[in-house]
């Protein structure tokens, strides 16, 4: 990377300009400051003032985990240098953070394409406005897809060594992946990418050492160091945070809960369940799914397909009508739905297992990525403001030319290097999402820097 940067110090001088701006632009007119982010500050405040890693309560502070202490222990040490919620700091610290990731996209083309490719790469990376919206918001995006892409990085180093290990690159790998699972739970994907893939590596080489006597291979043994460490890596910096929720609470916790409730918190699974039978796209997120508890839901809102009859409408029509009344989920109305949540499963499997996990999925990789911005959350409408739709058209267009990108690339570099790794990657991360009630577009981030690598691919030169 370095003789790149040296031959092309020219070409990466003013793409790192075009990509600050461009982050600087949406830091001064679009910054997202959400619900989440005052979770997170509130959590880091606590720790620096009371150390105790919780939420502030009425008098006191409660103990909590229902998230884990990545974000807010970057949260705290800004807090602690900058003052107390100094968000504008923390946005600033993104985009230098979110520029790290370019350089890092760069070198993973780099490593599976060619070095003119790389040089693509950082300019789709530089001017991406999804990489660069995030970056000036307070939520873990921009960290998550930072330690994803150091890892994948890491990880295709180690690949490339593999006749010649030097266990650093996977030592590396493990201590990135256990910073995007200490930012996120669903880090824990990165983990079971790399090591299923070096398993798979590992029955190729046993096979081919039974075929061919004598050829050049990677020992055995190299692959399974390879995988004992980075495993070790990953896990080993929970201890701490599953140990702390094991004292505090007497509860096994090495993550966090997947509906981000405090012990003995009541979860509402059948609501959850019923929404997951028609949940398709992010709209019905906001409209419905992040109403409960406190806000009334209006039965307009849900689409045909929540309903497979006149009378099952009339049910779904009175359960919402019982929960606008109290506003909140009580286990009796959660065990309604739960009923109707049955029946409707009953009713088509396939809806519920294969169709709406895919349109689901969907969804996320086509959707024109402005939930954090003013646009409207039903894009498809083309009723907002003219401004905000031809904002919200240039971003779906600008993301559909990424995708095709990735595509056309895929086709013509369909033989590069441990590309089975990159997209096993993309898959089983997209494979977990639409198992999600929420489909929510900023869970996709962490595999848009494999969707510029393969994009880079169509500018593919044998020459390094």
């Amino acid at each position: 990377m370095r003789e790149l940067l040296r031959q092309n110090l020219r070409f990466f001088f003013y793409t790192t300009l075009a990509a600050v701006a461009l982050r600087l632009l949406f830091f001064f007119f679009f910054p997202a400051i959400a619900t989440d982010s005052f979770v997170y500050g509130d959590i880091a405040k606590n720790w620096l003032q009371h150390g105790v890693y919780g939420l502030s309560g009425i008098g006191e502070v409660t103990p909590t985990y229902i998230r884990l202490p990545g974000y807010p222990a970057f949260l705290a040490a800004v807090f602690a240098i900058f003052g107390m919620e100094h968000y504008r700091t923390v946005l600033l610290l993104q985009i230098l953070v979110d520029l790290g990731t370019c350089f890092l996209i760069a070198d993973v083309t780099r490593r599976v394409i060619s070095s003119r490719a790389a040089r693509l790469a950082f300019l789709l990376s530089a001017l991406c406005p999804f990489l660069a919206n995030y970056a000036a918001a307070a939520l873990t995006e921009t960290w998550e897809v930072f330690f994803t892409v150091l890892a994948l990085d890491l990880a295709l180093a180690g690949l490339a060594e593999l006749r010649v290990p030097r266990f650093r690159q996977w030592l590396g790998c493990g201590l990135a992946i256990a910073g995007a699972i200490l930012l996120r739970p669903d880090g824990g994907l990165l983990l079971i990418a790399v090591e299923v893939y070096l398993l798979v590596l590992f029955f190729r080489v046993f096979a081919m050492r039974l075929e061919q006597n004598g050829l050049s291979l990677p020992r055995l043994s190299v692959l399974i160091r390879a995988g004992v460490v980075v495993a070790i890596a990953a896990l080993a910096p929970l201890a701490p945070w599953t140990l702390r929720n094991l004292q505090t609470f007497h509860q096994f916790e090495p993550l966090s809960p997947r509906y981000a409730n405090d012990p003995n918190t009541f979860v509402p699974m059948g609501f959850n369940r019923w929404v997951k039978t028609w949940m398709a796209n992010y709209a019905s997120v906001e409209e419905v799914y992040w109403q409960v508890s406190g806000n009334a839901i209006d039965i307009d809102l849900l689409p045909d397909r929540a309903f497979d009859s006149e009378n099952q409408r009339d049910e779904t029509e009175q359960l919402l009508t019982d929960y606008n009344q109290q506003l909140r989920v009580t286990p009796e109305l959660d065990a309604r739905f739960a009923k109707l949540a049955r029946e409707r499963i009953t009713y088509s499997r396939w809806r519920y297992y294969v169709w709406l996990p895919f349109l689901r999925i969907s969804d996320m990789w086509l959707r024109p990525r402005t939930e954090i911005m003013p646009c409207s959350t039903r894009w498809w409408e083309f009723d907002e403001q003219p401004k905000w739709l031809v904002v919200g058209v240039i971003l779906g267009g600008i993301n559909v030319l990424y995708v095709i990108a990735a595509v056309l690339g895929l086709c013509r570099g369909h033989f590069l290097p441990h590309l089975a790794f990159l997209l096993g990657f993309v898959v089983l991360r997209s494979l977990f999402l639409g198992t999600l009630e929420n489909p929510e577009p900023r869970y996709t981030l962490e595999w848009y820097p494999v969707v510029i690598v393969l994009a880079s691919a169509l500018l593919r030169d044998p020459r390094p």
